[in-house]
């Protein structure tokens, strides 16, 4: 007797796990797992566009501040530096800019970035012997040492 019960319990208890009462089938452990992930992806992705954009910018003004003591050379010593990046060292285009240069600026118009800062300026400006820096990239992808903009809401 105490067979036949046992036998009868985990019958139902099979029957029960299959219906899904005490526990989940397959398909419902899928469904919440890609319910998860995409929780997960919801978050993930945009941060890590954001990184990407932040990346860009900061390789952007590195790209140009390398012409600074180039520029500097230049005008100390009586000289111009036109139009032409090639002249301070700079080439351009690279993978991240395409460089111009004027008698007091240096600017890199970013590209091959993500959408968030494609085709945003960063801009490196000569003024009486001090450089300073801006850009037109909102600012949280703007480095510290070169403000961008607040976007308005």
């Amino acid at each position: 007797r105490q067979l036949r019960e046992y036998v009868a319990a985990a019958r139902d208890a099979e029957t029960a796990l299959g219906n899904g009462v005490l526990g989940m089938s397959a398909v419902e452990a899928d469904v919440r797992a890609v319910a998860r992930k995409s929780v997960v992806a919801a978050v993930a992705i945009p941060a890590y566009s954001d990184y990407q954009a932040k990346s860009k910018v900061t390789a952007g003004l590195a790209e140009i501040s390398a012409g600074k003591t180039a520029f500097e050379e230049r005008v100390n010593n009586g000289d111009t530096v036109g139009t032409d990046p090639t002249v301070i060292g700079l080439k351009t285009p690279t993978s991240n800019c395409t460089i111009v240069t004027s008698g007091t600026t240096i600017e890199c118009t970013l590209t091959n970035a993500p959408s968030q800062v494609s085709g945003k300026k960063i801009t490196l400006t000569r003024t009486d012997g001090t450089w300073s820096c801006a850009t037109d990239a909102d600012n949280k992808y703007a480095p510290k040492s070169c403000p961008g903009v607040t976007p308005t809401p």
